[in-house]
């Protein structure tokens, strides 16, 4: 039993679900971003918050973590889906948008945050390989903590958004480097530090392993994962959109199984789930893979950030509170004064780099991994690690402080204007004006008259071939399904300017159309109607435009007709026009007042050219 409470090898895994439903909703309704929450929960239900009590109010142990390694393999998961979601969010478009920021501000920030950390390190008296560790740790933010308070105060639009999201990206690709070099100076330091050719040799030898389980993992996942997801994705198709659960299946184990390749090759197992997330980042399921992982990914992270908690031993703050906040505080200032710097060497103004400098200096959920690592290795000493583990911690409850800090610091900051290097950011990749759902026939066709004039359009369909074949033609189309609110959020809901659904199934059609509607109330909505009860079904939930089948059909057959009598093609096409009109008035009369105006407010919202 786990710990003596009659709660079985499971009561330490409900305590945490119960933390994760009634803590983090606290937060997440005082605004507070939900990984503080569960930071905040491991510390209170770890054995430095409530268990100390435990011994003299008994009943407060079954409310209490007693063992946090019964939850180690959880959180180890957990990061592997972190960096797994971001080996999606590495795509080839994102990273030639910003590439100047990614590989220039971005990459510098990386290696001189670490460089300095490290010396800063040696000057405490920590030998060189250590130190190397700590600063590479250290150099990374938290990219969970950050986005979403970011987010929070809706900085994310324009340069300090821009520019944050440039510096945590080329973190998150410095990680494989940095977990490769960790394996390297754990091998050296295991030999004692000698750099001679004699023992170096040796020592890069044994990452020949690891090099190659990293190539394999590469081949089979370039060579097998699109077939693979294309197979099951066929699957659903022919199912009438089930099979659900063999998606959600092959998900996990893309993650699971890439990542216990790499532990299997030596390397972390976080590397490998990195790797299969940049190899899915390319395809057409990128999309409805991050659908499908967000609520594991968020969960099995919570557990990660619990035991975080849990290893904030406030016995060391006690013992050396000036050393932990000291640590704390000096991290933050060097990194912030480097990423200041860095930043207005890039051309933000000093505004934006005040703010980004503040929201980048505290640690990330990385340290933990990387640092970690070296401890249980040797390469680091473990009382002066614990003790920057813990600054580690407190410098990431500082983000939404630092964040609140740095705008304020940032409207107090002379105005001056950005030198012409970078213009503040790189510009974000061009949004699509239209999302095409349905790329069958109508859909490509109605994509071939929206690039003819110049409209920029991303497309959705369910069926696994049209995407492909698609795909192959230049488009951006990616599988999934858009009655889903999470799919239209992915798509970029929230900026295009029109939705067009083209779909032949009319109850899908309506799915769409009422996802949408909930989403946003003044975007342009034209919907494939089956026929003229279809449309003003559709009508009545609110789309711009409803095209009947049958009704263009038939006017259709009657504008050629009257042409080929010889009838003036304006006035055939007047009366057609005018036709047409009778009929959208006719389904239109049947909705409420309130949504026979969504047209009205959607043109006003979105005004034609």
């Amino acid at each position: 039993m786990a710990g003596g409470h009659g709660g079985g090898d499971y009561k330490d895994l409900v305590v945490f679900l119960a933390a994760a439903g009634v803590v983090v909703p606290l937060f997440n309704r005082w605004k507070i971003s939900p990984v503080l929450g569960f930071l905040a929960a491991g510390v209170l239900l770890g054995p430095d918050g409530l268990g100390r009590f435990a011994p003299v109010v008994p009943w407060l142990g079954w409310f209490t973590i007693d063992d946090a390694d019964q939850l180690a393999q959880l959180s180890e998961l957990g990061v592997a889906f972190l960096l797994f979601m971001i080996g999606l969010e590495l795509s080839w478009e994102r990273l030639k948008a910003m590439r100047k920021l990614v590989f220039g501000f971005g990459m510098m920030q990386v290696v001189l945050c670490a460089a300095v950390l490290a010396g800063a390190f040696m000057l405490l008296g920590q030998p060189l390989a250590g130190a190397a560790v700590l600063g590479m740790g250290l150099a990374l933010s938290s990219t969970a903590v950050v986005l979403p308070v970011m987010a929070e105060r809706g900085r994310m639009r324009g340069v300090v958004g821009r520019a944050t999201f440039a510096g945590l990206l080329a973190q998150d690709l410095a990680v494989a480097p940095i977990l490769i070099t960790v394996t390297v100076l754990t091998t050296l330091s295991a030999a004692g530090g000698d750099l001679s050719p004699a023992v170096l040799g040796p020592a890069l030898l044994t990452l020949a392993p690891a090099a190659i389980g990293l190539a394999l993992i590469v081949l089979v996942g370039r060579l097998g994962l699109r077939p693979l997801f294309r197979s099951v994705a066929k699957s659903r198709t022919k199912s009438g959109g089930g099979s659900q659960e063999l998606f959600v299946a092959l998900c996990l184990l893309v993650v699971v199984g890439a990542g216990v390749a790499a532990q299997a090759s030596g390397l972390s197992m976080s590397l490998g789930a990195l790797i299969a997330g940049i190899l899915l980042a390319e395809t057409e399921y990128r999309r409805e893979i991050e659908i499908n992982i967000e609520p594991f990914k968020g969960l099995l992270l919570g557990v990660f950030f619990v035991g975080v908690g849990i290893g904030l031993d406030l016995d060391v703050v006690a013992a050396e509170p000036v050393l932990v906040f000291g640590l704390a505080l000096g991290v933050i200032a060097i990194k912030a004064v480097l990423i200041f710097g860095l930043a207005r060497a890039w051309g933000l103004s000093a505004r934006a780099a005040i703010e980004t400098a503040l929201v980048l200096g505290p640690a990330g959920e990385f340290a933990f991994v990387i640092v970690n690592t070296s401890l249980v290795d040797g390469v680091a000493t473990p009382a002066f690690t614990q003790a920057v583990l813990v600054a580690a911690t407190i410098s990431m409850f500082a983000v939404p402080l630092a964040a609140m800090l740095g705008q304020r610091l940032a409207k107090s900051a002379p105005t001056s204007p950005a030198p012409a290097v970078a213009s503040g950011a790189e510009p974000d990749a061009k949004a699509a004006s239209v999302l095409i759902v349905g790329f069958g026939r109508v859909g490509r066709l109605v994509a071939e008259m929206l690039a003819e004039h110049g409209q920029d359009f991303i497309a959705v369909d369910t069926d696994p071939s049209t995407v492909a074949a698609g795909r192959r033609d230049g488009h951006d189309v990616s599988y999934g399904d858009a009655a889903r609110p999470e799919m239209l959020s992915l798509c970029g809901i929230g900026t295009i300017k029109a939705l067009v659904v083209t779909m032949d199934a009319p109850t899908k059609v309506d799915e769409v159309v009422i996802a949408a509607r909930a989403l946003r109330d003044d975007l342009v909505v034209i919907a494939r109607a089956r026929d003229d009860r279809h449309a003003a079904r559709l009508y009545g939930l609110g789309v711009t435009d409803a095209v009947p089948e049958t009704t263009e059909a038939s006017l259709q057959l009657a504008e050629n007709t009257l042409v080929d009598l010889g009838v003036p093609m304006g006035l055939v096409l007047a009366s057609i026009h005018e036709r047409r009109d009778k009929y959208r008035a006719v389904f239109q009369a049947a909705i409420p007042e309130d949504r026979r105006h969504r047209k009205t407010r959607a043109l006003r919202a979105n005004p034609k050219p």
